[in-house]
């Protein structure tokens, strides 16, 4: 089940928006920090995640490279970072026990859901939590 969640938060981060279009007038690309977001494109924030047996945690995805899983009831299950490689967006848990894992992402939906399928195991479907 710590897996479950763990993919679920990890997929959620992945989930919303597309990359603003820059101005023409902008300081070059060369000046401009990188866009952070997961393989889908979708930026940092907050995902709720959906498993095929309708276990539900949370997963907060820092700009900074880091992530929380979180159970229905509060208790964190996973930290760790995460990193976009070969097209994936990819979970590194720091916390014991738990191994890495991979997410194929679908493209977000309108609403900014998505479906995020592990390298191994079951989808997930994930939405963007509204920032309060």
């Amino acid at each position: 089940m710590k897996r479950l969640i763990a993919a679920a938060a990890v997929l959620a981060l992945a989930a919303c928006a597309k990359p603003a279009e820059q101005d023409e007038a902008a300081a070059p690309a060369a000046t401009e920090a990188p866009a952070v977001a997961v393989a889908n494109g979708s930026p940092p924030g907050t995902y709720e995640a959906t498993g095929p047996d309708g276990t539900v945690g949370t997963t907060v995805i820092n700009a900074d490279g880091t992530y929380t899983d979180t159970a229905a009831d509060g208790t964190v299950v996973a930290e760790g970072t995460w990193a976009v490689v070969d097209g994936k967006t990819c979970f590194t848990p720091t916390t014991e026990g738990l191994e890495p894992m991979c997410f194929t992402e679908s493209a977000p939906a309108e609403d900014g859901s998505f479906t995020a399928t592990p390298d191994s195991g079951d989808p997930v479907t994930v939405r963007p939590v509204p920032a309060a």
